[in-house]
C-alpha cells in the first residue's frame, strides 16, 4: 500500500533536516520504535511495535538510510519480521523538506508491504488515518526536541508508546463523528 503525507514543522529547514540525520533522536520520536544498533554504514537495526486490539506485532529488522543534504531529501529502505505472529514487513520511504511559512514542509511517500497476520490491519483507509495520528505525535516530539534548551533536555523527550486499541477507537470515532455531521448537515 502507498501512503503519502505532508506535514508542517515549526523549525528552519536546515534544523529539521539536521534532526532527520540524527537517527537515534528520530527513533525516539516514532511511537513504538526502538533503535538497537548503528552499523556505521548508513544501516541500523531496531524494532517497531504496534498493538492493535488483541494483536501485538513487533517487527525486528534492519533499515538503510541515505540522504542528500543539497536537495534536502532522503530515503529509507527497511525490512522486518514479527517472529511471534509470523508477519513480515517491507517499507520504502522517500522524504523531502522545503521551506514553508517560516517553518518546514515535510512530504513523505511510503510504500509498505505487510504479509501474515498483521496484514489484516492493512486496510488503506484506516491505516492512513492512524498514520496521520502517529505523524502528529512524531511532529509534536520533533518540535519539542528542537525547542529544548540543551541536548540533555532534548534527549529526555520521547514519543508515547503506541496505544493501538485507543488509537483505532479514536480514529474510528473521528470517522463516525465526521459521517454523522455530514448526515445531519452540520459540516
Amino acid at each position: 500500500m502507498k501512503i503519502t503525507q505532508e506535514f508542517q514543522v515549526a523549525g528552519a529547514p536546515a534544523n529539521v533536516f539536521g534532526f532527520f540525520q540524527d537517527v537515534a533522536s528520530v527513533a525516539q520520536c516514532m511511537p513504538g520504535a526502538e533503535l538497537t544498533d548503528n552499523h556505521g554504514d548508513g544501516s541500523y537495526t531496531g524494532s517497531v511495535s504496534v498493538r492493535l486490539g488483541p494483536m501485538t506485532a513487533r517487527f525486528e529488522g534492519r533499515a538503510t538510510i541515505t540522504a542528500d543534504p543539497d536537495a534536502m531529501t532522503g530515503n529509507i529502505i527497511g525490512k522486518g519480521v514479527d517472529r511471534r505472529g509470523g508477519s513480515r514487513g517491507n517499507v520504502a520511504v522517500d522524504y523531502a523538506l522545503a521551506a514553508s511559512d517560516g517553518g518546514t514542509m515535510v512530504k513523505v511517500d511510503a510504500d509498505i508491504t505487510i504479509s501474515g497476520t498483521a496484514a489484516q490491519f492493512g486496510r488503506t483507509g484506516l491505516l492512513n488515518q492512524i498514520t496521520q495520528r502517529l505523524i502528529q505525535q512524531f511532529v509534536d516530539c520533533l518540535e519539542a526536541k528542537l525547542e529544548a534548551e540543551n541536548p540533555e533536555d532534548a534527549a529526555a523527550i520521547e514519543a508515547d508508546d503506541v496505544k493501538g486499541i485507543s488509537l483505532v477507537a479514536s480514529t474510528v470515532g473521528s470517522s463516525v463523528a465526521k459521517g454523522a455531521k455530514k448526515l445531519l448537515g452540520r459540516d
